[in-house]
This record gives structure tokens, C-alpha cells and sequence, in this order.
């Protein structure tokens, strides 16, 4: 197993893709760097904290043609990493395992963020081998406020312990490369839950657990209170200390500390085209804050409808792009808060208006740098 080199979990890798950074500033069309996708719209939790309530759009399904296709245009046009993360728990799509196997043959970085309530013993060995990281998305740390949060039973809290067990027993035996990790996702009434998650992750032993904000959309539909996210710092610094040498509880500071990002810094966003967001409808857009129907002059196409290669290199996806990163946007008003593009938009930013210049790093490369 290679030693794990730093993992950067709080900021962008977008400064060791340089190459892909000079193409676009030619104005080149370039492939994204990563794309984070899903495989389905369906989801077997109900999460009080989903941003997928309003992401709908009209669904599609994607078989395994279709995802062999798109994972075969992606090596080719050169993407380097596909999260399954996006709107939909892709873990209880049949092609799931297929997929994941397909991209790592095809030379692409595989990794996935799941409920990992599908994913028991003999699934994960068929499974672990392909991927770069495995995220299991798990927003409390005791039995009923797991049930409460994530809307499912209480025996689910102990299932996906299990699995998290058998996945962390897996990677040792088989001296796996793979990343195993916990993720809670935040909301500021949920605070109870920082200890208990941080002491579990100690427990459970994955390689690490973060805590991160909640991310509402631009009509501020979940109704976070970013202001109330202050109160929880001790805390938060407090589980920061359940850290030893093999397990790290990781905060994500700058984005928890953003307000909700109304202080973004940049107005155009330019993230898009090298980290792309898609819809497990098949919907190619730019972000996921556009997924929803509303916003159907951002959608692209649909690869259960056309080739990924051919929707990349039409002039409709370079119109959406180029519109992005124009004068006539502004991310400052028209976005979702904290969105995913969010810190690679603000190097480029402070790079195109010379506040800080992307160099590539003199140190060695970090983990996982095709997700950037």
C-alpha cells in the first residue's frame, strides 16, 4: 500500500493541473479536471439537510451502455476523476460496481460518497479496489439522532457501522490504497452531535471524519443560519483533538467560518469547466445549484441522450461556460452559498486579477489530486 502523502480536505488541488490552467487561459476548450456526478435520482435516506430537494429535473436512466459510453469520452477527452456524489445515492444503481470498475481500467480516478447502507461485506470486496476514496456521508454520532437526522430506521446507524468495520478490515488485509472516511454534514441545531461523531470515528478507526458546513441554496430554502455555526467552535475545535496518527477529525474551517459565503471575494465564475457537476438524471450543467428545471437554459443535454464527448465540444456547453465567466454573471448574486466550485473560483479569481499567482507546489503531490 503506498504511504499516504498529505490530503488536503479544506481547499483546491487546482494548482498541480497548471497544464490545464495555461489551456484554458489560450482559450481552449478544455475537458474538466473532475467531475462529480451521480448514477440516480433515487435515494433510500431522507436526510433533513438535502440540497437534492431542489436540484429536480426531468429524470432519465442511466444503463450500462450509457455509463460505459460516458466513462470511455471521458478518458478520451482526458476528465482524471469521477465522484459518484452528486443528486442521488448511487450505490443502489445496478450498474454502480460496473461503472466503478470501467473508470479505474480506463486510467480514471474513481471515488464515491454514499449512505453506505447497500454496501455490506461482499460488495465492498468486489468494490474497494477501484476506488481512490470512499466517503460515507453519516451526520451524527449516536444511534436515534442518526435515525432523526438522516431519516431512516435506527438499525441503520448500526449496519453502516458494520460497514464502515468491514471496509477499514478490507483495506488492511488487502493493503488497499483506497481513502476511507466519515463525513457529517452540519446544520447549526445538530450541534449535540459533534462529540459523539468525532469520539465514533475514533471508535470505527476510517482513515478520517470531517465535519462541514450545510450548503443551502440561493433562496436560502433549508433556512441555515450560517451566524449560529459561531457558537459551535469550541466545540469544533474540541472534536479536532479525537485526532491520533491514523485517524484525523478534520473541520472545515473556511468554509464554516464563510457566513454563508455573502463575502464571496469573486463575482465570475470560472470553476465550472474544470470541475464539473451532473445530475444522476444524466443531465450535463455546470453546477449543481442549476440542476433544478427552473434553470433549463443551463442544461446542456443528457447522456442517456447523446454522447458526453459530443455535448463537451458543442458550442451550447461553451456558451453556458463562457456566460459564467462573464461580466453579465455575478456569483455574488446569483448563487448558492458555499457551493462546491467555490475555492477552485477563488483561486482563479485572485490568479486572473494577480493577487496570487498559481505556481505548482515544490512539495510532493497530495492524495487524491484528480479530485480538485
Amino acid at each position: 500500500m503506498e504511504e499516504h502523502k498529505e490530503l488536503i480536505l479544506d481547499g483546491t488541488k487546482i494548482n498541480w493541473h497548471l497544464e490545464r490552467v495555461q489551456a484554458w487561459e489560450r482559450g481552449e476548450r478544455i475537458a474538466p479536471i473532475t467531475i462529480d456526478m451521480a448514477l440516480t435520482r433515487a435515494c433510500n435516506y431522507s436526510c433533513h439537510f438535502c440540497y437534492a430537494m431542489f436540484q429536480e429535473n426531468d429524470r432519465k436512466k442511466i444503463t450500462k451502455e450509457v455509463i460505459f459510453n460516458f466513462l470511455e469520452d471521458c478518458a478520451e477527452i482526458g476528465v482524471k476523476g469521477i465522484s459518484f456524489v452528486s443528486d442521488g445515492e448511487s450505490t443502489i444503481s445496478p450498474v454502480f460496481i460496473d461503472a466503478c470498475k470501467k473508470g479505474h481500467e480506463l486510467g480514471i480516478s474513481m471515488a464515491v460518497g454514499t449512505n453506505a447502507f447497500v454496501l455490506t461485506k461482499n460488495r465492498l470486496e468486489e468494490l474497494l479496489p477501484y476506488l481512490t476514496y470512499l466517503r460515507v456521508n453519516f451526520s451524527a454520532g449516536e444511534r436515534k439522532r442518526y435515525a432523526e437526522i438522516m431519516g431512516v430506521k435506527e438499525s441503520a446507524f448500526d449496519r453502516v457501522c458494520q460497514n464502515i468495520r468491514d471496509m477499514m478490515e478490507i483495506k488492511k488485509r488487502d493493503n488497499l490504497s483506497v481513502t476511507v472516511g466519515m463525513q457529517m454534514v452540519l446544520m447549526p441545531e445538530d450541534g449535540d452531535q459533534i462529540i459523539p461523531l468525532a469520539k465514533l470515528g475514533k471508535e470505527l478507526r476510517p482513515d478520517y471524519a470531517i465535519i462541514k458546513h450545510c450548503s443551502d441554496n440561493e433562496d436560502g430554502g433549508l433556512g441555515v443560519d450560517y451566524s449560529a455555526y459561531e457558537k459551535l467552535y469550541s466545540r469544533l475545535k474540541e472534536a479536532e483533538s479525537y485526532s491520533d496518527e491514523e485517524y484525523k477529525c478534520v473541520i472545515k474551517w473556511s468554509k464554516i467560518k464563510d457566513q454563508g459565503n455573502n463575502g464571496r471575494s469573486y463575482q465570475r465564475c470560472y470553476g465550472t469547466p474544470f470541475f464539473l457537476q451532473m445530475s444522476g438524471s444524466g443531465m450535463v450543467a455546470p453546477c449543481g445549484s442549476l440542476f433544478n428545471e427552473k434553470y433549463k437554459k443551463f442544461h446542456i443535454g443528457n447522456i442517456c441522450d447523446k454522447r458526453f464527448k459530443d455535448i463537451w465540444a458543442s458550442d451550447k456547453y461553451w456558451e453556458v461556460m463562457n456566460y459564467l465567466a462573464s461580466p453579465n454573471f455575478n456569483a455574488q448574486k446569483m448563487c448558492a452559498s458555499l457551493c462546491l466550485q467555490h475555492k477552485v473560483n477563488e483561486s482563479l479569481d485572485n490568479h486572473l486579477k494577480g493577487k496570487s499567482k498559481l505556481e505548482k507546489p515544490n512539495t510532493s503531490p497530495p492524495d487524491h489530486i484528480n479530485f480538485i
